[in-house]
This record gives structure tokens, C-alpha cells and sequence, in this order.
């Protein structure tokens, strides 16, 4: 599994099912599969940055780079998993553990005030001067309760963004 050469069996499907729980339906791995060969330009069973960047979408998103230090060498099962997170199926906590994930730079499961400021900069370009930024992120920091000085674990994220009237309709589509 995993090359363009290789065929899906359906012992594969449902093995790739179970480890993304269920999110995708069989037909949806299956189109997964066929995207993930395309990509995977040189059939080595994974997919480098470099042929991650060929999709145009990935490739102008401001958080590509982050996104590429997470999917660098997926094999078509993590790749999947990877992409759970975009399902519609996946819940809140689902999708706010992958935006910690992007958030938290240096791995360390704390994202401090500079690593949502660096998103901020990413995001925001030359719309926004530093101190701008820094005004905008303390007020937000301060209104959810944190200090600038506070590091947020994954449940602080949680906490803070599993706010049942926020939307969190990015999603991947798989046909």
C-alpha cells in the first residue's frame, strides 16, 4: 500500500478506516488513495514536501510551511489520518488539536504568546504592523483569561476554542 503501483485491497481500506476512526467512508479512501499516488510523483510510498507543494491551494496557503514540517514523508495511512482532521465528520476537538499541532512550533505541547504571534504574522503579512499584532493578540489572550506570559497546553486550546458557537468548516474534499 502505498506506491503507485501498488492496489488498495479491501483488507487495506479497512485497516486505513480504523486508524482515522471511521471518518472516511470506503469509496472516500479510495479516492484518498488515488490523489496520494498522484502526488506521489516517484511511487516511494510516501509523499515529500517538495511534491506536497505541487497541489496550488497547499502551496499558497500561509501556513504551508508549518503544515509541510507536520506531512513531510506521510505514508498513505498518516496521510489519511492527517487529513481526518478535515473531514466533516471529524469533531471540534479533532480539528482544534490539529490547529494546536500547527500552533506549536518547537513540538514542546505549550504554545506561547510568540508562537500565536508568529501565526499572526504568517496570516496577517504586511496588513499588519508588529505592534498592531501584539495589541490585537494581547487584548484576545487577555479576554480568554490568559496572561501574555501564560504557555497553553492542548486543553487550554480546547478550552478556548471548543466554544460551541464557533465554526470550524475547513474541509478537504475527497471526490
Amino acid at each position: 500500500m502505498g506506491n503507485a503501483s501498488s492496489v488498495l485491497t479491501q483488507y487495506d481500506i479497512e485497516e486505513v478506516q480504523e486508524h482515522c476512526n471511521n471518518l472516511f467512508a470506503q469509496q472516500e479512501i479510495v479516492s484518498l488513495y488515488q490523489r496520494f499516488c498522484q502526488l506521489d510523483r516517484n511511487a516511494k510510498g510516501f509523499v515529500s514536501a517538495d511534491e506536497f507543494l505541487s497541489v496550488p491551494e497547499f502551496a499558497v496557503n500561509p501556513l504551508s510551511q508549518r503544515l509541510l514540517k507536520m506531512i513531510d514523508g506521510l505514508n498513505f495511512k498518516d496521510f489519511v489520518a492527517f487529513l481526518s482532521a478535515f473531514s466533516a465528520k471529524a469533531s471540534i476537538e479533532q480539528k482544534i488539536e490539529l490547529i494546536f499541532k500547527v500552533y506549536d512550533e518547537d513540538c514542546n505541547g505549550k504554545v506561547s504568546f510568540d508562537d500565536i504571534l508568529a501565526i499572526l504574522r504568517d496570516l496577517s503579512g504586511s496588513f499588519m504592523s508588529e505592534k498592531q499584532r501584539e495589541k490585537v493578540l494581547t487584548h484576545v489572550v487577555e479576554e480568554a483569561g490568559y496572561a501574555r506570559s501564560s504557555s497553553l497546553s492542548m486543553e487550554d486550546f480546547i478550552k478556548i476554542l471548543g466554544n460551541p458557537g464557533l465554526k470550524m468548516e475547513v474541509e478537504v474534499p475527497v471526490d
